[in-house]
């Protein structure tokens, strides 16, 4: 067979909606949900509804529809834990995608403007907004999502007061944390903040109660898949842009990275790649270059196992081991001498202790469970 000659014309290559002909198959593992969220696609898959926009809401009104006025529902579907509503309407199309108290909105249509416009009337005072309490203070956490890939969603924390649970902690620790929680921006000189020390001290504690310290000019993040964090370019650039919960100029943002210890110790270079030059690389190189970013690592190595690079002088704002509290500090603080060793005891161990005597009279220290000492 002869090649065809370069001076042939060529067939034009097929519109895209018919080079990618849209076609349902349906089986026994799939759901009514799963339905409406095929059928949402086909105006955009055809090209008639060839523009998108779409947006997340963490918290939702129980009694907000998420549909413009004038929506006329096409398809519905509610299961144990989730619900969807395909709705229409002159020239657009929305998807509601709703679970818990969460929901993802779609819509697609003939313009840009329209789509935009539909996706503001839909969620426009849809979003609930608890009533802020004293005690609570906002955290964002960071995961990357199946469906929708890096995702940070928003949550209340209780935290005390650094007053209040300052007695956790042996004395060089809280003498640490006295200085830490009065840092401001101005006095910001390194931009790794470090705690280390057994299970079980009170670490993640007093970086919930740091965040309340710094909520006037600082954003706190929690980061609950660091381990991909650091092997994912893509998701470490979107938590270095970052989303910010106010408009403030100069607002800091705070990373949690907890139980880091694979990423920092001695041999990290060597085991997770890139990962800790990536960290590195966001706390004072390039990345981290006209941002105004922090990060806190908590880990259960001792500070001599961890790498050089991360403990070097000026890299760190903060370098604490959170230890036990001394024997002396132990039993004043659970108000007896039974089942406090003569090393001491942690604060998990305290609790542990407290709930076992139900004894009348204990004052009890402004904290959260036992379980978030760890």
């Amino acid at each position: 067979m002869s090649a065809p000659s370069p001076s042939s014309p060529s067939a034009p290559p097929a519109p895209p909606e018919r080079a990618l002909p849209l076609r349902l198959h349906v089986d026994d593992d799939d759901s009514p949900i799963d339905v409406i969220d095929a059928l949402f696609l086909g105006r955009f898959t055809t090209g008639e509804q060839p523009h998108s926009h779409s947006t997340s809401l963490d918290r939702v009104k129980p009694a907000a529809t998420l549909l413009p006025a004038g929506a006329r529902v096409v398809r519905a579907a509610k299961d144990d834990d989730r619900s969807a509503v395909l709705a229409e309407g002159e020239g657009w199309t929305v998807l509601v995608s709703r679970w818990s108290r969460g929901a993802d909105v779609t819509v697609t249509a003939t313009d840009p403007e329209l789509a935009e416009r539909v996706l503001k009337e839909a969620t426009d005072g849809a979003k609930d907004e608890p009533e802020p309490q004293p005690e609570n203070v906002p955290m964002g956490f960071w995961y990357v999502s199946p469906r929708r890939g890096p995702h940070r969603t928003t949550r209340q924390i209780d935290a005390g007061t650094w007053e209040e649970i300052r007695p956790n902690y042996t004395a060089p620790v809280a003498e640490s944390m006295d200085r830490l929680m009065a840092v401001r921006p101005e006095d910001i000189a390194g931009r790794l903040l470090l705690l280390h020390g057994p299970p079980g001290t009170g670490k993640t504690s007093a970086l919930r109660t740091l965040a309340r310290s710094w909520r006037d000019w600082c954003q706190v993040d929690c980061v609950l898949d660091p381990e991909r964090l650091f092997s994912d370019v893509g998701y470490l650039m979107d938590i270095a842009i970052g989303e910010d919960e106010g408009t403030a100029k100069g607002r800091w943002r705070l990373l949690l990275l907890e139980d880091c210890d694979e990423l920092i110790r001695g041999e990290a270079k060597h085991t997770a790649g890139q990962a800790l030059s990536r960290l590195l690389n966001l706390t004072d190189g390039l990345l981290g270059q006209g941002r105004n970013v922090l990060v806190a690592v908590t880990t259960n190595e001792d500070l001599e196992r961890l790498h050089p690079a991360v403990v070097r002088p000026g890299r760190c704002l903060a370098r604490v081991e959170v230890g036990p509290l001394t024997r002396s500090e132990a039993v004043r603080w659970l108000g007896r001498e039974d089942g406090v060793g003569r090393d001491g005891a942690t604060l998990a161990e305290l609790f542990a202790l407290r709930r076992g005597t139900n004894a009348p009279g204990l004052p009890e220290p402004r904290t959260a469970n036992a379980g978030l000492y760890l």
